[in-house]
Order: C-alpha cells, then sequence, then structure tokens
C-alpha cells in the first residue's frame, strides 16, 4: 500500500467499486450506517466530533481520517483507539493482494487512498461497527467516499484548494464536495458555505438533496472561550442545548461541533437507530465534551506556552490565528514557521507575519521549503519584525524556546502540518526525522 502512488489511473469508481465486491464489502450495510465529511478544513475535527457522539450513544463507532500526524495506524480507529499494528499488516496484506488482482484485469492502477478507503470499510465491517464515519480525501464527487453512498453528509467549510482537480471558484467546489451526498438525503453546510447557500439550493435540487446552514436551521449562540475550552448554546429541530461544552480551542470548532451534532441527529434518524430524546441528548454534551484532536490549536507544553496548528490553507491558517488570539491573546508571541513546498510560502506567511514582532522561520524534514526563502516572504510581509533563521526543526526548537524564557514570550508555531508535528516531536524529546509521513 505504501508503494502505490497518490492517485490511481483517472476516475477511481468504477474500480474501486469492483475492488469493494471482490473484498465482499456489504455495500447496503455500509451506506445505512456511515456518515462520511467533506470540506476543505475542519473536516478532521467534525468527525471526530461526530464519532464521539457515536461512543456516547453506545455506538460502536469507526472513524476513517486523513492524513495521519504521529503514526499511518491512526487512520483507522474504533472506538478512539487507533487499528494495531499486526492487524494492519494482515489487512494490507490482504487489500493490496486484491488490488493487483483486481488491477490486472482491469488494466487500472489504484492510488494510495483508494486502497486506505478499502481497508478502512473491511476493518470496520469486520467488527461489526454500528457507525462509520468517513472523512473524504478531495472533493466529493469522485472521492472514494462517494462511494458509501450515504444520504447524511456535511460540508465542514469551502476554501480556494485542489483548483486543478475541484475547479476555480468557492461555488465549484462547493458543489463538488456536495456530491458525496446521496440523491434523496441532506447536507450539513459550515457556516463559511453561507454566502454560497442560493447556488448550494438551486444545485441540490435536482437531486432531492436537502441542505442545511449553520446559523440558519442551526442556531448557535452565547460563545465562551477559556483556556481549558469553549461554551456555547445549540438549536435545532425540537432540540434546545445549553452550555455545551468542548475542549478544542478556536471559533472554528464551535462550528464544526454544530455540524457533527446535527450530522449525528440526522444519521440516527434514517438510519433508524432506536436513541430516544434524552439519550440523544446526553449523547450529544457528552460525546461533544469529550472529543480531543490533536494538532488543532493544540498546547504541547505549558512552560513555555507553546500551540501548534496543523492548518495548511489561507481559510484554515487564518482561523487558526483568529482562534489563537481569542484563546491565548493577542501580544508576546513567537513564530515558528515553514511551509511546505509545494504551497504558497507568499500567502501562507502573508497571513502570520504580520501579527507577530519575532519571527523563526525553519524546514520540516518532510517537504519543507528551504528557511531563507520563508524568511524572505517574512520580511516582505513585516517589514518591522525581527526575522531568524532556524535550519533544522530542533534548532527552531532550541530558539523558540529561549527567546520564550528569556523575554516572557509564548509561542505559536504554524504554516503546515509537517512543521508543526516535527516540532512536536522535537519539542518532547522524539526524532523528528524519523516520522512517516504519507
Amino acid at each position: 500500500m505504501f508503494d502505490l502512488p497518490k492517485y490511481g489511473d483517472g476516475i477511481c469508481l468504477a474500480r474501486l467499486t469492483a475492488l469493494l465486491d471482490v473484498l465482499a464489502i456489504d455495500r447496503a450495510r455500509l451506506r445505512r450506517r456511515s456518515v462520511v465529511v467533506t470540506g476543505s478544513n475542519g473536516k478532521g475535527s467534525t468527525a471526530a466530533f461526530c464519532a464521539g457522539i457515536g461512543r456516547a450513544a453506545s455506538l460502536r463507532t469507526g472513524l476513517f481520517t486523513s492524513p495521519h500526524l504521529y503514526r499511518f495506524n491512526e487512520r483507522f480507529r474504533i472506538d478512539d483507539t487507533s487499528i494495531d499494528d499486526a492487524r494492519l499488516a494482515e489487512l494490507v496484506t490482504h487489500v493490496v493482494s486484491t488490488i493487483d488482482n483486481v488491477s490486472r484485469q482491469r488494466k487500472e492502477g489504484f492510488g494510495a487512498f483508494e486502497a486506505q478507503f478499502a481497508l478502512a470499510c473491511l476493518y470496520f465491517q469486520q467488527e461489526a461497527c454500528d457507525l462509520m464515519v468517513f472523512e473524504a480525501g478531495i472533493g466529493g464527487r469522485y472521492d472514494p467516499a462517494r462511494l458509501v453512498g450515504t444520504a447524511t453528509t456535511c460540508v465542514a467549510s469551502v476554501d480556494l484548494e485542489h483548483v486543478s482537480l475541484l475547479g476555480n471558484s468557492l461555488a465549484l467546489i462547493a458543489s463538488d464536495k456536495s456530491d458525496a451526498c446521496a440523491a434523496g438525503g441532506t447536507i450539513v453546510y459550515g457556516e463559511n458555505c453561507w454566502p454560497l447557500r442560493d447556488h448550494l439550493l438551486a444545485y441540490n435540487h435536482n437531486r432531492n438533496v436537502s441542505s442545511v446552514f449553520i446559523r440558519d436551521e442551526i442556531g448557535i449562540a452565547n460563545e465562551q472561550t477559556s483556556d481549558n475550552g469553549q461554551t456555547f448554546d445549540l438549536s435545532f429541530d425540537e432540540y434546545r442545548f445549553r452550555d455545551l461544552t468542548i475542549g478544542l480551542s478556536g471559533a472554528f470548532q464551535v462550528d464544526n461541533a454544530a455540524i457533527a451534532a446535527n450530522l449525528f441527529y440526522r444519521w440516527a434518524r434514517t438510519a433508524s437507530v432506536q436513541i430516544d430524546d434524552a439519550a440523544m441528548a446526553h449523547a450529544i454534551r457528552d460525546g461533544l465534551g469529550k472529543t480531543r484532536w490533536p494538532g488543532r490549536l493544540e498546547t504541547i507544553r505549558r512552560d513555555p506556552l507553546t500551540v501548534i496548528d496543523v492548518g495548511h490553507t489561507p481559510d484554515g491558517i487564518a482561523r487558526a490565528l483568529a482562534g489563537l488570539h481569542r484563546t491565548h491573546g493577542n501580544d508576546d508571541w513567537v513564530l515558528v514557521v515553514g511551509v511546505s513546498h509545494d504551497k504558497s510560502a507568499d500567502e501562507i506567511v502573508a497571513l502570520l507575519a504580520p501579527a507577530f514582532d519575532t519571527i523563526i522561520c525553519s524546514s520540516a524534514y518532510h517537504k519543507g521549503a528551504p528557511p531563507e526563502h520563508i524568511a524572505a516572504a517574512a520580511r516582505r510581509a513585516n517589514p518591522a519584525a525581527t526575522v531568524h533563521v532556524a535550519a533544522t526543526i530542533e534548532e527552531a526548537v532550541t530558539l523558540s524556546t529561549r527567546f520564550a524564557t528569556e523575554l516572557g514570550r509564548k509561542i505559536f508555531v504554524a504554516g503546515g502540518l509537517f512543521l508543526a508535528i516535527e516540532y512536536a516531536t522535537a519539542a518532547s524529546g522524539g526524532q523528528a526525522r524519523e516520522l512517516a509521513f504519507f
């Protein structure tokens, strides 16, 4: 599976259907017992919240997400426990050998994400999961997750990303992601999709797909933020929740939690799961409150206070910065920034640099752009800042920790997933160079 290319040959839906058939995946049960989470940012958190509600409802819950942060096993979870090494090796062997056979028959090559999706379907089926939560990879129209066939999906947010595949406008991208939902179903849209409401209502009409929007049919009020998390009120249909609590920082996580609560509620109704009103209310409150999702405005140290964020799109980074300031204040920060070489350093650094007067530019071992390039972008974005270059992640940890200690500062690490996770690993004494990203 690790040797497969990122993408297969052309559109995957037909060959992946053949693979699921050979693996004997019960497609009717898959469709009935699953939800799909799509979006540009916030997919992982929303999926984790939804799975948390499922566990709180005493349902055996599978969760398929990507990318992983520290270990590949994280992508396949049941009841918040990652698949163990032995079981993963067994399933990889089975899925890859089946892919080889199907590829020869169809004369088509599979991609890595297709193989992972098939593995998740097989694993969750073998473990008789009551609820399966699938995070889509890219888009929704041609993404493997479309083959789930569920009538309950969401679009957590929309941003300009993968434009060569999804389209060069927010309307095109939102439309693509909406296509993960089966005809006759319901899509829950995050708050930043609301400006596209008229387009999405018209787009979904011919497939008899209902569109439900945060801050419209789903009400959020009285948001409060503290160092320990956030509280808010939530209302939809006959439910009125006061003082729901989540442990994740950033106003966008309130949005994600609200999407997940409504997504689970709608899935339970369509799947004819026997959950009465009291049990539903308990599951939503308890599940949201207990969900943890690392890497998203995560505090990895208290002395000095160090916060990392794995956001890597402009909208995701802007949301993270706003959440950082709302939770921990605007002042007294050291920024550690790095960008992957396949991203726009100027665009990402321009969002971050103006908010900081001390900036350390570094490079992740995996796909990191040269730190000198990041430093040049930082100086263009904020000529008044003091900009330092750290050639390695370890040097960035040492330098930022010294500055924070000597100057009484806090540390924010942002710009991309690989930088943030490598920094967290090095800061805890681990070997950042040895992390195996996929």
